[in-house]
């Protein structure tokens, strides 16, 4: 069974057109509501936001669509994604909500859910909901509507769990650090956690309006914390999204650091301790040099599609602790169940603050491959798997990268377009292996 609203990463999509509408998200909740009364007599789910105005409209729809399922909720106020999972867990809720389109523009917005454990839930739970959104609606009795709280202390709850994934023996004392919370839902969390934790913060992009959110900031539009760090002399920046489960690290230098290197790092600084890490996993796109660093210090690595939800299935079936996207979607699993900018970040400095090292030196072991994509508009009906042409040149350029370079097609899910992108340790061959394959595709 297909999902007709729900994509890799929940429902998401422009506000005041469908689904997107307060009428659909309030049967959403009423379905996903009559969902969980399937396996328990009195839910309670958790709602937390970014900082879009459109959120208000939409925690209503929610609000109302769960109460009258009979589901109970409790309204967190603004929270980073990774903060609503983890308080989803820790409160003993039977599900979290959040209200957010992560790193979209501001009129965009989306819905996503984590089961009580905290964690993303699989394809099947989604295909009940869209099953239950096809039935007339059940509405709950007025002796069992759901009643509504609000968990006031959300922001600094979710403070001092952050601190938490932070080595109690070190601090961030002498460090100054440039915060970009991209005026998204870490915009009040962020530059507290850096300062509790010794360091001396300089905010920017934490000045939400309800339509700057990810707007020339944080981790989609690094130039600005590039910019801050220069100026202010400081040691490194940390930019989130507007969810805050992206991440991206910029050092004293101007260098922007992706998460590619930062995942890499994360497995050499639990190395560096003497812990064992059997294998980590990154995606299709996930540069060559990283690979090859990891094993050649014996560690195993495995790609999943991209999305950090497959790279979580990945971790689970090998049962191991660590993955993660270019793109700066983290995961330390014995840290927290779901991706987290901030805890990512925090990770980073302890090993920095460790060792005694910049980023840059702990990253020595590790040059980037050049990387040349090229996105080529597919004509309409144009079965690129079959082409022998293709074939043939994808043959032959795989053959002349050998072991130091390789070759990804793969079609957009959203365009009709075929992306090609070659890795080679020599950018000038990656550009030209690129071309060759790209022009067969278009001839």
């Amino acid at each position: 069974m297909t999902r007709t609203y729900f994509g890799t990463d929940g429902i998401r999509g422009t506000v005041g057109q469908a689904p997107i509408t307060p009428d659909f998200v309030l049967r959403l909740a009423h379905a996903v509501g009559r969902v969980l009364k399937k396996t328990e007599a009195r839910p309670t789910v958790l709602i937390g936001k970014d900082t879009r105005i459109s959120g208000y409209m939409l925690e209503s729809a929610l609000e109302s669509g769960f109460n009258s399922a009979g589901v109970d909720v409790v309204l967190l106020g603004p929270l980073p994604t990774p903060g609503v999972a983890y308080l989803t867990r820790t409160q003993r809720a039977s599900l979290g909500v959040v209200i957010s389109a992560s790193h979209n523009p501001f009129p965009d917005n989306g819905i996503k859910f984590f089961s009580a454990q905290g964690a993303k839930l699989p394809d099947a739970w989604e295909q009940e909901v869209e099953a239950v959104l096809e039935q007339a609606p059940v509405w709950a009795d007025s002796p069992n509507l759901g009643k509504t709280r609000r968990l006031d202390d959300a922001a600094g709850r979710y403070i001092e769990f952050c601190k938490s994934t932070f080595a109690h023996d070190l601090t961030l004392k002498g460090m100054k650090i440039v915060v970009d919370a991209a005026h998204g839902a870490a915009y009040h969390i962020a530059p507290e956690v850096f300062h509790e934790l010794g360091a001396e913060v300089i905010a920017i992009g934490c000045a939400p309006d309800g339509m700057n959110i990810n707007h020339e900031v944080g981790a989609t539009h690094p130039e600005a914390l590039i910019k801050a760090v220069t100026a202010y002399g400081a040691d490194y920046g940390v930019a989130l999204d507007g969810d805050a489960d992206r991440l991206q690290l910029v050092d004293a230098q101007g260098r922007l650091f992706n998460g590619d290197e930062v995942l890499y790092l994360m497995v050499a600084e639990r190395l560096a301790r003497g812990e064992k890490v059997p294998g980590a996993v990154g995606t299709l796109m996930t540069n060559m040099a990283v690979e090859v660093a990891l094993k050649a210090r014996g560690v195993e690595f495995v790609r999943a599609k991209v999305g950090d939800r497959y790279v979580l299935e990945e971790l689970e079936k090998h049962g191991w602790l660590l993955g993660g996207e270019g793109s700066g979607h983290l995961l330390a699993l014995d840290k927290h169940s779901t991706g987290d900018g901030l805890i990512s970040a925090l990770q980073v400095l302890q090993a920095c603050v460790r060792s005694g090292k910049s980023l840059a030196q702990l990253l020595a072991d590790v040059t980037l491959f050049p990387q040349t994509l090229i996105n080529v508009r597919l004509q309409p009906g144009q079965d690129w798997k079959s082409s022998a042409a293709l074939a043939d040149m994808s043959r032959t350029v795989e053959a002349e990268l050998g072991d130091s370079g390789r070759l990804l097609i793969r079609a957009s899910g959203t365009e009709p377009l075929l992306r090609v992108m070659v890795e080679a340790r020599d950018a000038a061959q990656a550009l030209a292996c690129a071309e060759r394959v790209a022009e067969t595709v278009r001839r």
